[in-house]
């Protein structure tokens, strides 16, 4: 018999914004729990996308970005009669945020040379226009989906 699922506890929308989005993404952002730091670079962050993009509400290049980097189908390996098999699956709403959160902080982090606001301000814009790191992840998982749709009946 399963356990009983534990209650996930909701999340506050963050200070400034009033975006629940954004308050999971500092979380995402957050080490070692210094939670004040990961919203320093968030907000200085959204303040370059300000400056940058000439925009009143960088809120919006935000959810713009969250929507082009989250993929629509993944492939899931799945044993079969003793071969492995990549088959492909639509992704559900929560993990879409998760992963396009997820690669477009990966992304920001992987470049050196800038503070962290700066780099995380650039990827957003990039994923905002549909260009960038993470959006070339979800393009290579796409990929992957679309070249394995023969073993789309193995799914379950």
């Amino acid at each position: 018999m399963r356990r009983k699922l534990k209650a996930k506890t909701p999340i506050k929308p963050d200070i400034k914004y009033k975006s629940v989005r954004l308050e999971k993404f500092i979380n995402y952002i957050m080490y070692d729990g210094k939670k004040e730091t990961s919203r320093k670079v968030v907000y200085d962050a959204m303040d370059a996308i300000k400056t940058k993009l000439a925009v009143e509400d960088p809120l919006e290049t935000f959810e713009t970005a969250m929507k082009n980097a989250g993929p629509v189908m993944e492939v899931r390996s799945r044993r079969i009669g003793g071969a492995n098999y990549q088959v492909p699956r639509e992704v559900r709403a929560e993990r879409r945020l998760s992963l396009s959160m997820r690669w477009i902080i990966g992304a920001a982090r992987a470049k050196k040379g800038s503070p962290m606001s700066n780099r995380l301000a650039d990827e957003l814009i990039a994923a905002s226009k549909g260009e960038g790191e993470a959006i070339k992840k979800k393009d290579n998982t796409h990929k992957m989906a679309e070249s394995n749709k023969a073993f789309a009946h193995f799914s379950w």
